[in-house]
């Protein structure tokens, strides 16, 4: 049984969307990808310094702390703290889904996790930028490039889920 949304989903773009304009108020559009390639970076400065000097793309994105990177921190922490909030934690390594479609290894399923984010990230960094970037940030601005995004990644979010998950195999 799915437990009840906490907010109604208007109400929670609302916010969403309120939040998004305070952001770009105060700081800037939001988007995190670039925070895990200077993470990248500042990690190769320090196993392989000669390397990192090289790549014209670690020289550009320097390792740093502030918004972005508190951005990045934030996300998993936020959802953390909302789940203890609101009583929705239910840790599971392989949900009723996945399970009835591809068995029950949690190792399938992290693996299988870890690759999806490692294309998602590589694919936001050829796009310049995530989905937070381009469809939050972009579309609330207008921009073509990430309305674009926006349309590409749902139409494509929907045959892989429909193919993955087909409709017999939904839940209700």
């Amino acid at each position: 049984m799915e437990p009840k949304p906490v907010l109604h989903w208007l109400t929670g773009g609302l916010l969403l969307g309120g939040l998004l304009l305070l952001a770009v108020y105060l700081v800037q559009p939001l988007g995190v990808s670039t925070q895990y390639v200077r993470a990248v970076g500042g990690a190769a400065e320090l196993v392989a310094p000669a390397a990192a000097a090289e790549n014209p793309y670690f020289r550009a994105e320097k390792i740093t702390f502030g918004y972005g990177e508190m951005v990045v921190l934030g996300i998993p922490l936020g959802a953390f703290l909302a789940s203890m909030l609101f009583g929705r934690r239910r840790p599971e390594a392989v949900p009723e889904p996945w399970l009835s479609r591809f068995g029950p290894s949690w190792p399938l399923r992290f693996g299988a996790a870890f690759v999806g984010g490692f294309l998602l990230l590589f694919g936001a960094r050829l796009a310049g930028g995530c989905t937070s970037g381009h469809i939050l940030s972009g579309v609330s601005q207008l921009a073509m490039s990430s309305i674009l995004f926006a349309v590409t990644a749902f139409g494509t979010a929907i045959v892989f889920a429909r193919a993955l998950y087909p409709a017999s195999k939904a839940r209700s």
